[in-house]
Parts: structure tokens; C-alpha cells; sequence
């Protein structure tokens, strides 16, 4: 069993949730759930499993914090949960491991030394039920374990990293599934939800007042740092709409969308174009209006 704590943040996820902890297959201590108030039966769901893993020397601990925003949501769970253990995990509920990943983490996870502080994983999505392999989504590597106190999340609204405070990351070779077991219309209303948190980020980012850890030589994945970079210096600088046109082509055409059949064709219409243009109509709406886009609360879907 790894020396690990798996920090979990849940809102309405009882669709997701079990599948979530069991992918884990017991290899981990404890598990970390930090719930901004879910009407739905995730809070018995998390007693249920707590009772399942303690027959497994593990144990599931229920934790409830008003919703701010995603990292502070996370930092407030890695500081306030009283975490013993050597090494912290972060994951989202829609997300699992697949069998090769918990039996790497098993038998890797002991044997790291510093000045490696920080473990960088493989992520496929889902969407759909078909693995979107195409479009350059496969794989996005993000760092998602570290050792315990040694990490933060970057206080950013959209796109949010871990960033370690000293040390090395390594990657490991297998991979975490994005499966959210939602419906299309959570979908849509979840990147709605993501278009206003969107654009108060750019503005925020316009006045100098976003978190610039990861661009100040802050210690995350690579892939994480240059599509920041894209993201801020190139495609920010495209003229309204057209870029959205332009990132769909790209993503479609020449990253080989098309090649993810029907199912890809909705999330890569959707993801790369449709909301993009509608991050692009809400900046023209606010620019034209002179309106500052307000904080965004918790999703309602």
C-alpha cells in the first residue's frame, strides 16, 4: 500500500464517485473528500465507502467547505485535512485510474527519492464513452502527485496547476481516464458555467492580478507551461471569433480530429469551437458594455 492521500473535490458527483475510489483498487491510505455541499447522495456515498475501505486498512474522510473557486477549494483540503501521509494526490471524481497506473503507483511510489518531489501523470478523455486519442488531447500530462507539503495548486480560474516549491518531477508511463459519467446537457451547462470563469481569468490576467507561478519558472508539467504560453501570447492575440475557427481547424484537421468518428466530432465541435466562440461573444458583450464579469459560485448543473 503507497504511503498516499488522495484529495478528492466533490460537488453532486454520486454518478462518478464510486467508480472513482474503487479504480485505486486499495493501494492507497486515505482518501480526502472535500465536498462543497452536494444535494445529491455523495455524502452517503462517502460513508458507504469509508465503511467498505476501513475492512482494507484504508479509510474515506468527509469534509465540507464553501465553494469559492477550484484551487482554493483544493489548497484549502491540502492544508485543513490533517494529512500524515508522505506523498498527497490530487484527482477529480469523474476521473480513474487504469490497472497498470495503481500497480505503477504501488511499486514506484516507495522508491522515489529526493530531489524528485513531484510525479507527472497521463491523462486520456473520455467523452461519450469513446476515448478521444486525437485532436492533441492525448495524452495531456499533468502533475498530480507530490510529496505532501510540497506542492500548491496556482490560483487561477480556468486551467488551474499543481506548481511544486522545490524539487524534480518524473513521469510515469501509465495512464488516468477523464470518464465523466454525466449527460450532454450537464456538459454544455458546465462550460457555460467555464466561459464566465473564462473571462473574468483573461481580464484578471489583463490587470496583472492572475497567479503567474507556473509562466515565473514555477515547476509543473512541460506541456502545462507551453500551452500556457500559447494560450496567453498566441491565441489570445488572434482577432475575436476567427480564432475560434482557427482553433477548430487545427484541432480537427490537422491534429486529426475527425479520426475520433462521430462522438469526437460533437466534443471537438463543442470543446474547440463552441465554447471558445462563446468565450469570444461574452468578451465582446463585456467590452462593449464595459461590464467586468463577477466572480463565478459553485455550478448549479
Amino acid at each position: 500500500m503507497a504511503d498516499l492521500t488522495v484529495v478528492i473535490l466533490t460537488k453532486n458527483e454520486e454518478k462518478n464517485l464510486r467508480k472513482c475510489v474503487e479504480s485505486f483498487r486499495g493501494i492507497v491510505k486515505r482518501f480526502v473528500i472535500v465536498d462543497s455541499y452536494s444535494t445529491d447522495g455523495t455524502e452517503m456515498l462517502c460513508r458507504e465507502l469509508d465503511k467498505e475501505l476501513r475492512k482494507k486498512d484504508s479509510r474515506l474522510d468527509f469534509y465540507q467547505n464553501k465553494w469559492i473557486s477550484y484551487a482554493d477549494q483544493l489548497n484549502w483540503g491540502l492544508k485543513n485535512t490533517d494529512i500524515t501521509t508522505e506523498w498527497s494526490m490530487r484527482f477529480d471524481s469523474d476521473e480513474e485510474l487504469i490497472e497498470d497506473l495503481a500497480a505503477e503507483i504501488e511499486e514506484k511510489l516507495p522508491n522515489i527519492k529526493e530531489p524528485v518531489n513531484g510525479i507527472i501523470l497521463r491523462r486520456r478523455v473520455y467523452f461519450m464513452g469513446r476515448w478521444i486519442k486525437h485532436g492533441g488531447r492525448y495524452p495531456e500530462l499533468l502533475l498530480r502527485i507530490f510529496w505532501t507539503g510540497k506542492a500548491f495548486c496556482e490560483q487561477k480560474l480556468m486551467d488551474e496547476h499543481m506548481i511544486l516549491s522545490e524539487g524534480t518531477t518524473v513521469t510515469f508511463r501509465y495512464d488516468l481516464i477523464d470518464n465523466n459519467q454525466k449527460d450532454l446537457e450537464w456538459w454544455t451547462a458546465k462550460h457555460n458555467w467555464y466561459s464566465n470563469r473564462e473571462v473574468l481569468d483573461y481580464q484578471m490576467t489583463l490587470e496583472k492580478r492572475m497567479d503567474t507561478a507556473l509562466e515565473d519558472k514555477g515547476t509543473s508539467s512541460g506541456q502545462a507551461k507551453m500551452k500556457r504560453i500559447a494560450k496567453n501570447s498566441g491565441y489570445y492575440r488572434l482577432p475575436k471569433f476567427w480564432r475560434a475557427h482557427i482553433y477548430f481547424i487545427y484541432r480537427y484537421y490537422i491534429k486529426l480530429g475527425f479520426l475520433d468518428g462521430p462522438d469526437g466530432k460533437i466534443f471537438h465541435f463543442l470543446q474547440a469551437y463552441w465554447y471558445r466562440f462563446l468565450v469570444d461573444a461574452k468578451l465582446f458583450e463585456c467590452e462593449k458594455k464595459g461590464i467586468k464579469m463577477k466572480p463565478q459560485g459553485g455550478l448549479k448543473a
